[in-house]
């Protein structure tokens, strides 16, 4: 058979090809620590569960849902209110499956082909598959270390920026775990106004920052509704990652062409997860700040412990994945990988699945308690791949 030549335009899926090779250990009674995808492991608040098995119980919720219920748009809108202090609408706002389905579509909806959009380089695949599907022709501006993995708009070339439709910000990063600030989102923002540029906020981790950082809202700044949306997700401040719950929020023109988008291709969220949602965003979030200090117990266990055993690897400020340089003998990060599963039965992933300059790290996700994170540890140590 011969298919689009669109699908040349991805490779393999890293996340299935990891599943692949952690079966096969397993299978030969090898003990498995996977830290390689961002799934929580904690539970879902009782309350969550319960509306959506109260709503699943009732017939009626069975059938398309065809919009969005107007009482979760008012519920996104109370809560931007009570957690971030910024007064939205609900015509600011509409949902999609996840902020991974949400950015993978949303470049259909504002670029044409071989138009130029900028990402971030670490970044989450997404962001780049969601260019290649939309045709467009990605610019990478470089996230480094030097620069504490932040974007610097002041180097990108004059010229790539007047021609660039959008640009994805993702803060705190995923990989690299990096916060912004106030003078960087404002700067991103006047940068965003002189080009022209569509601002793409990637929001799914404004609830795990660390240190006492207060997680914050792009749209909370002057201006970044006139240019942008975010997307902000329910996956991992209420461990909804199965239900797949997001929303696009900001600029209302940006929200009814992504919206128009996304009716051609689907009948709306079920009901029953709109439920969930509307759950989630009213009731009580202490149990998000209590999960966000067992995040920061497990970066200190896991960052604290690869140090004590000879792997020089920073703090996370925030996500729920560490960023880790692999060792020196290694210029490889998938080599790396592969060795650490076999000898060390840890699982991460390459950084050379997050973009150009992703190779030299990998990416850990703090998806064990502390005393699986101490074994995972110990069998580094013991299997002498940091010699």
């Amino acid at each position: 058979m011969k298919f689009s030549k669109r699908m040349d335009r991805f490779g393999d899926e890293i996340f299935a090809a990891l599943n692949e090779k952690k079966i096969a250990l397993e299978q030969q009674g090898k003990k498995i620590y996977n830290l390689s995808v961002g799934t929580p492991d904690f539970v879902t608040a009782p309350h969550i569960k319960q509306a959506l098995i109260d709503a699943a119980a009732d017939q009626e919720n069975w059938k398309y849902a065809l919009r969005d219920l107007p009482e979760l748009l008012e519920a996104v809108c109370g809560y931007y209110q009570k957690r971030f202090g910024v007064t939205i609408t609900p015509d600011m706002v509409t949902t999609c499956f996840g902020s991974q389905e949400g950015i993978g579509h949303i470049g259909l909806a504002l670029c044409d082909e071989g138009d130029t959009v900028l990402l971030p380089t670490p970044c989450y695949p997404v962001f780049i598959a969601g260019a290649k599907m939309a045709g467009a022709e990605p610019y990478y501006y470089p996230m480094v270390k030097e620069n504490n993995f932040l974007p610097e708009v002041s180097k990108i070339p004059e010229e790539v920026a007047k021609k660039a439709k959008f640009m994805v910000v993702s803060l705190p990063s995923n990989p690299t775990g990096s916060i912004g600030n106030d003078a960087l989102y404002e700067e991103l923002i006047a940068f965003a106004k002189k080009y022209e540029i569509v601002l793409i906020h990637d929001n799914a981790y404004s609830d795990i920052i660390f240190d006492g950082v207060t997680g914050k809202s792009f749209l909370q700044y002057d201006g970044a509704s006139d240019v942008g949306v975010e997307f902000f997700s329910l996956s991992k401040s209420f461990n909804l990652t199965g239900a797949r719950i997001s929303f696009c929020i900001g600029n209302p023109e940006i929200v009814a062409a992504f919206k128009k988008l996304r009716g051609q291709i689907d009948f709306g969220m079920f009901l029953p997860i709109q439920k969930a949602a509307i759950a989630a965003l009213t009731g009580p979030l202490e149990m998000v700040k209590e999960q966000c200090a067992s995040y920061q117990e497990r970066r200190d266990t896991l960052c604290g412990g690869l140090r004590e055993i000879g792997w020089d690897v920073p703090d996370s400020h925030g996500t729920m994945f560490v960023w880790a340089p692999i060792p020196e003998r290694y210029t490889s990060s998938m080599d790396f990988c592969l060795d650490l599963m076999e000898s060390a039965g840890v699982i991460c992933t390459p950084g050379a699945s997050f973009g150009p300059m992703g190779e030299g790290y990998v990416r850990m996700a703090l998806v064990l308690p502390p005393k699986k994170l101490r074994e995972a540890i110990a069998a580094i140590r013991e299997s002498g791949i940091l010699a």
